[in-house]
């Protein structure tokens, strides 16, 4: 169940539960709050005796869940989820049950034409999570240098084609800027050769490296992975779901090398195929488990 209004369906909710075993009375966190589903079972299997701290840096994640879950033993923070001691901090609370992040969109900012998250947005291609922080994704790719721009696509979307794109990005705005994501995602889909056999759309990488660069994403989660484990209780879990390898690989070598945590997942845990027939968003997800020690 998520917040009403939301279209966003949590990934991977049955093995969250599973792994991270909430019990009544317990608290937990749910570091990206997005559309509410995972906060909504963590609470639920809590009880009225424990308690949850949702975070998510966007405002609306935030005001829609404030409004929802008012008289509920929920606090939901607009903060980065790296931020989590701080919050605890003003809380009052030393360190919790266990922590939950979700790493990917939310179907929400997906499905809001007017934000630049999805390919078909007609709105200023501003993919960040927080409109109040950093610079938008076209004022990016009005500055940078066709060397940068390929640097940052090649890093951030692993995209084989960054340099030719780059160079189309840079002769096109000569003449005319690129304001939307429709036109970002018309001019990446013209440097790639035509094929019927794409799983992904072509623009999918291009887009990831611009959305990770305006969100300092991956220096969020390093950080995270540096002090959250601080903020668990002994034997406290953390469970991380990430969606591309940029994520998968840093949270699996700090699983694996922090002497802090021990992993209880080998391998990622990821979708069945029936959820994936529900929910195609699943596909990617990865989610990674360990213990505080």
């Amino acid at each position: 169940m998520t917040v009403p209004g939301s279209i966003h369906i949590p990934v991977l909710l049955d093995e969250v539960l599973q792994n991270l075993e909430p019990r009544p009375g317990q608290v937990f966190v749910d570091g990206t709050l997005g559309g509410g589903g995972h906060t909504r079972a963590l609470l639920d299997a809590v009880g009225p005796g424990g308690r949850v701290i949702s975070l998510d840096r966007d405002p609306t994640a935030i005001d829609a869940a404030t409004a929802h879950f008012i008289d509920l033993p929920v606090a939901p923070f607009q903060s980065n989820f790296c931020d989590l001691p701080e919050v605890l901090e003003e809380l009052g609370i030393e360190a919790v049950d266990g922590i939950l992040l979700d790493l990917g969109l939310s179907s929400d900012q997906l499905a809001d034409r007017e934000r630049g998250f999805s390919f078909s947005s007609t709105g200023p291609l501003d993919p960040r999570f927080n409109p109040s922080e950093g610079k938008p994704a076209w004022r990016l790719i009005e500055r940078l240098s066709a060397e940068h721009l390929a640097d940052l696509i090649y890093l951030y979307g692993e995209e084989r084609l960054s340099r030719r794109i780059a160079r189309k990005i840079v002769e096109r705005r000569r003449d005319n800027p690129i304001e939307t994501a429709a036109e970002l995602a018309q001019l990446v889909r013209s440097c790639y050769p035509r094929s019927r056999n794409e799983k992904i759309d072509p623009a999918t990488r291009t887009f990831q490296a611009l959305r990770i660069a305006v969100n300092d994403e991956l220096k969020s989660l390093e950080i995270a992975l540096r002090r959250l484990p601080d903020c668990l209780k002994p034997g406290g879990r953390l469970a991380i779901i990430s969606f591309h390898s940029l994520e998968d690989r840093r949270v699996k070598e700090a699983f694996r090398d922090d002497p802090r945590l021990a992993a209880l997942t080998r391998k990622p845990i990821i979708a069945t195929e029936e959820e994936i027939e529900r929910n195609p968003r699943s596909r990617s997800a990865k989610m990674r488990v360990a213990a505080r020690v």
